[in-house]
């Protein structure tokens, strides 16, 4: 049976990326720590769309078993997945002297790690059948160092390079990763890395739209995809600075007086 999974189904992004889905008619596997969210999602969904499957995996991502035990499920529910969405993950604004270091080992295992090998273990049966979709949600973040962020900013760094590989290597199959790199958008990410200065200072965009656009750019079977005009233009201006040039003026959107 084929699914599409998505990690991190219970916030912004990912229940929006899971209606978009839904909505083309994809049967979805919602994964994500809050069981009792996950429980409401999944009725919801399966309410507005009867025609699919919907089915829910409680897992912390930041513990390494959690991660095997949930591609296990998969191979015991006989499930192609053929969409993976690997959406889960958090950040920390902090001056790096003061950051708690099991924190940013968690944010590593979740943004790092766990998108690692689930765009692995899934990979083989989607080259194996010729056929799936990847997004790797990264973030412009990606595209320089910032202090006060700096963990954060050096995990979706990894996930652009990683992405950008794979998509070379698997070239010449059918199948497509995507990483797409939103600048700020709506969720619960500013709650928990602290950071309400950038979004004071730069407005957030709502999360069905970034899915939207991520959506359609990995249906045309695009390698890297940032939304928005004007994010764009940010992420192609470094090339024509200095390194510190560029640190320090993502500093000054990151920190008060950074």
């Amino acid at each position: 049976m084929k699914i599409t999974l998505i990690t991190g189904a219970t916030g912004g992004l990912g229940k929006a990326f899971a209606r978009l889905y839904a909505k083309d008619g994809n049967s979805l596997l919602l994964s994500g720590t809050n069981e009792g969210k996950l429980a409401a999602m999944q009725a919801e969904i399966q309410i507005e769309f009867p025609e699919i499957t919907v089915d829910v995996f409680q897992a912390n991502l930041t513990d390494r078993a959690a991660c095997k035990a949930l591609y296990q499920y998969t191979q015991e529910k006989g499930y192609f997945v053929n969409n993976l969405v690997n959406g889960a993950g958090f950040g920390d604004c902090k001056d790096f002297k003061d950051m708690d270091v099991d924190v940013q080992l968690n944010m590593l295992d979740v943004n790092c790690a766990a998108l690692l090998y689930f765009t692995r273990v899934f990979l083989t049966d989607m080259l194996k059948n010729n056929e799936g979709r990847i997004i790797n949600v990264s973030s412009m973040a990606a595209f320089m160092p910032s202090p006060y962020m700096s963990t954060y900013h050096a995990s979706k760094a990894y996930v652009l390079y990683l992405g950008e590989a794979i998509a070379h290597e698997i070239r010449k199959s059918k199948v497509r990763i995507l990483t797409l790199c939103p600048g700020p958008f709506d969720s619960g990410f500013v709650g928990t890395a602290g950071n309400d200065f950038t979004f004071e200072k730069i407005k957030p965009i709502p999360a069905e739209k970034v899915a939207a656009y991520g959506y359609k750019k990995s249906k045309k079977g695009a390698r890297v995809a940032v939304v928005g005009f004007g994010n764009k233009l940010t992420t192609f201006l470094p090339r024509f600075f200095s390194r510190k040039f560029v640190t320090t003026i993502a500093a000054s959107t990151t920190k008060k007086n950074g």
